[in-house]
């Protein structure tokens, strides 16, 4: 079994900059994929971005160049840095990890843009 903590959510206003942190605990295998998904009321959860153990990204277009994702792997961490975000931008972000056929999820934080 695998647990993912995250932290860093809360609210910003809008051009404000957070930072998720997710940490990884339990039977983790060497090639996993941790990442980042959101899910706005009313809407599909949905990927923000992911990192291989290889270095490959995923990141979605609405948050390319304002959002960062970074890991390491020593640590079993993930990172996500947010830069000028924006009210669209407001949802639960979840940490993800996926090894061979499993997917884990963490609990989620909020993030919330608003003036």
């Amino acid at each position: 079994q695998v647990q993912l903590v995250e932290s860093g959510g809360g609210l910003v206003q809008p051009g404000g900059s957070l930072r998720l942190s997710c940490v990884a605990s339990g039977s983790i295998f060497a090639l996993v994929t941790m990442g980042w998904y959101r899910q706005a009321p009313g809407k599909q959860r949905e990927l923000v971005a992911d990192l291989t153990t290889g270095g490959r990204t995923n990141v979605a277009d609405s948050v390319k160049g304002r959002f960062t994702i970074s890991r390491d792997i020593a640590k079993n961490t993930v990172n996500l840095q947010m830069n000028n975000l924006k009210p669209d931008d407001t949802a639960v972000y979840y940490c993800n990890l996926r090894q061979l056929s499993s997917v884990y999820w963490g609990q989620g934080t909020q993030v919330t843009v608003s003036s």
